[in-house]
Parts: C-alpha cells; structure tokens; sequence
C-alpha cells in the first residue's frame, strides 16, 4: 500500500494531462490484478480518495476494460460529430456556389434575350427597308426571283426563378436557414462538434 501510495503521489507529480490540447484531467494508474487493490485497501483505505484528490484513478483489469470501451465510445461520438460539421460546411460551399453559379445562368439567359431581340429588330428592319427595295429588282425583270424574308425567333430564352440561384449567397443562405430549420442537412441525431479540439483522452500510467 505504502508502494502503491508513493506511485500515485508521482503519476500525479507528472500532469500527464497538460501535454494534450483538450483531455481529461486526470490519469489512469492500472493495478495488474483485483487482489493486490484489495490487499492495498485493506492497509490503506484511504487510498482511492488519495488518488482521486490528485487527479489519478486507479483501475484494474475490471474497471479498465470498461473505461477503455467509454473511451472508445466518446471517440466514436466525436467522429460522428466532426463528418457532421464537414457535411455541414460543405453543404454551406455548395449552396453558395451554386448561387454564384445561378447568378451567371440567369445573365447569360438575359444575354441570349438581347441577342434575340436584336435579330428580331434586324428582321423586321429587313422586311420593312431593305426587300421592299430589294423587290423592286423583280418588277424591272433584273431579277425573276422572290425573296423570302427570314423568320423571327418567337421563343425567349426561360428564366431562373429559384430564390437560391438568383439571390446573392447572403440572402440565399439566409433564406435555406429559415427554410429548413432546426436541421438542415437531417443530422440532428448527431452529437455537436466540441469547440475546443480534440475528444478527451485518457492517459494511462504504469
């Protein structure tokens, strides 16, 4: 027990703990069997409260497997959390792409109804001034064919109605958030993402 004692009182001394970004503050001394814990409890009972006082927990075979597999099971849940925050971000991206995207579709269908117009109007001027003149031609038997006149383009080019492709990004954003609130992406369910780095980790003293 006087041992045991003196070996919690160093692992305590070495603040394993600060070496890591974000981690539990505290360190796992590990006893290689239940019956040398007892024995030392026996003699010490004031042992395991001495430890704990200094941030060190002792575990032995038992105890340990059960703190590993809650360790493990915390790294899982940050996993999940972190691809959720990613999905999340690139979900964000991705829209406001596709809004500048939208922004420049809809500029070049008010390209393309420009253009339209434009041949329309030359149509029409072809029709109106120059083959009436042209036309003549035929009447003075210089020429002996017709001339067709070209057809106008009677279809326009469709608009972009969607509110996240012509919006800005800002207010497209803005309008997905108020849309689907609470969750976004169906990720709900997922734990959220710790603000302060990494999940806690044990550490484990010999």
């Amino acid at each position: 027990a006087r041992h045991l004692r003196a070996h919690v009182d160093q692992l305590a001394a070495k603040s394993y703990w600060q070496r890591f970004a974000c981690t539990p503050e505290f360190v796992v001394l590990f006893v290689p069997g239940d019956p040398f814990l007892e024995a030392a409890m026996q003699s010490d009972p004031a042992l395991l409260e001495h430890a704990f006082e200094r941030n060190v927990v002792v575990a032995t075979p038992t105890t340990l497997i059960a703190l590993l597999r809650t360790v493990a099971y915390t790294w899982r849940q940050e996993a999940l959390a972190r691809n959720a925050a990613q999905v999340h971000e690139l979900g964000r991206e991705l829209h406001s792409r596709l809004s500048t995207m939208g922004r420049h579709v809809a500029k070049l269908g008010r390209a393309l109804g420009g253009a339209v117009d434009s041949y329309n109007s030359t149509v029409s001027s072809l029709e109106s001034r120059v083959l009436v003149t042209a036309r003549r031609f035929v009447d003075l038997e210089v020429a002996n064919e017709e001339l067709d006149p070209p057809e106008q383009v009677e279809k326009a080019p469709r608009t972009v109605q969607a509110v996240e492709l012509v919006a800005s990004a800002a207010d497209a954003l803005v309008a997905l958030e108020h849309r689907s609130e609470p969750d976004r992406y169906g990720l709900s369910g997922l734990p959220s993402r710790r603000q302060d780095g990494d999940p806690g980790r044990s550490t484990l003293g010999g």
